[in-house]
C-alpha cells in the first residue's frame, strides 16, 4: 500500500478514517476525505497502544503504512504481548482517597456506564456532571471528580469541569509527581495530558490503575467517538502522547 500522511486527501484518506471511527480513536464527525490534524493524533494515539504483526510496538509518527495498517485491522490478534486491559483489583500500593476513587471508577466500568443518546450526555454523563452543567458537556474531569467525591470525607479538590484547571490545582499544591524507580505510579494516581496543542486550554484526565512491563493501565471516561464508555486504556509508558504529566493525592 502507499503510505497516508497529513495532508493527503480522497477515498482512501475516508476509508482510513472510518477504520479509525471503527477502533474507537476518532469520532465519527470528525472523519472525511481529508487527512487533518485529528486523523494524524487519532492515528498517533492508536500507535502509541498497538504492536505490529510482530509484536513490537508501533513508531509513533502519525504516518499509516502497512505495520500501522496492519494493527488497525487486526484487532483480534490473540498473540500480541501488550498485556489485555482488565477491571480486575489493582494491585497494593497508593493511599486510600486514591485507591477509594479507582474502585469508585472501576464500578462504573464493571455497570457499563457510558454516553447515550447523543455526544457527550445521557443519565450516565448527568450523574458525574452532578448538577454543575447541564449535557452535552465533556465530562472526563467530571467524572474523575465524582470518583472522588464517593468517598465518606470531603473531596480533596473543588470539582471543575477542566482537565488543565485540575492539573493547576495540583501544581499549586504540589501534588504533581514525577514517576521513577523509587517512586513508581500507584493506583488512584492521576495523568494528564494535553489536547488539540500543548498551548491550548483543553486536556483530558484519568486515574492510574496499575504499570506492568513498563504498560500504563488507566480507567477513563470521555476518550473515543460517541457513546464513549467508561473504559480501561492501556499505553506504553515511555512513549505515551500529549503526557502533561502526573499527580497524586497525599495521604
Amino acid at each position: 500500500m502507499s503510505f497516508l500522511s497529513f495532508g493527503n486527501t480522497g477515498p482512501a484518506v475516508s476509508d482510513l478514517a472510518q477504520l479509525v471511527v471503527h477502533r474507537g480513536f476518532l469520532a465519527a464527525s470528525d472523519a472525511g476525505p481529508i487527512f487533518d490534524r485529528r486523523l494524524r493524533q487519532a492515528i498517533k494515539d492508536f500507535q502509541a497502544q498497538h504492536l505490529d504483526s510482530r509484536g513490537r510496538p508501533l513508531v509513533v509518527d502519525g504516518i499509516v503504512g502497512p505495520l500501522t495498517l496492519w494493527a488497525l485491522t487486526h484487532p483480534d490478534r490473540p498473540d500480541l504481548a501488550l498485556p489485555t486491559p482488565c477491571i480486575s483489583d489493582p494491585p497494593p500500593g497508593g493511599n486510600g482517597r486514591g485507591r477509594a476513587a479507582l474502585n469508585a471508577a472501576l464500578a462504573e466500568v464493571t455497570h457499563g456506564a457510558r454516553e447515550e443518546g447523543s455526544n457527550n450526555s445521557g443519565p450516565w454523563v448527568e450523574k458525574y456532571l452532578s448538577g454543575r452543567a447541564s449535557t452535552p458537556t465533556n465530562w472526563c474531569t467530571a467524572f474523575v471528580c465524582w470518583s472522588f467525591a464517593q468517598h465518606p470525607e470531603p473531596p480533596p479538590f473543588s470539582f471543575t469541569l477542566g482537565a488543565r484547571g485540575l492539573r493547576n490545582t495540583f501544581k499549586r499544591r504540589g501534588w504533581l509527581i514525577e514517576p521513577t524507580a523509587e517512586n513508581p505510579l500507584h493506583p488512584g494516581d492521576l495523568v494528564f495530558w494535553w489536547r488539540d496543542q500543548p498551548s491550548s486550554w483543553k486536556g483530558h484526565v484519568g486515574l492510574v490503575h496499575h504499570v506492568a512491563n513498563g504498560i500504563l493501565f488507566t480507567v477513563e471516561g470521555n476518550k473515543g467517538g460517541f457513546p464513549a464508555p467508561v473504559q480501561v486504556f492501556d499505553y506504553v509508558l515511555a512513549r505515551m502522547e500529549r503526557l502533561l504529566g502526573f499527580g497524586r493525592i497525599p495521604t
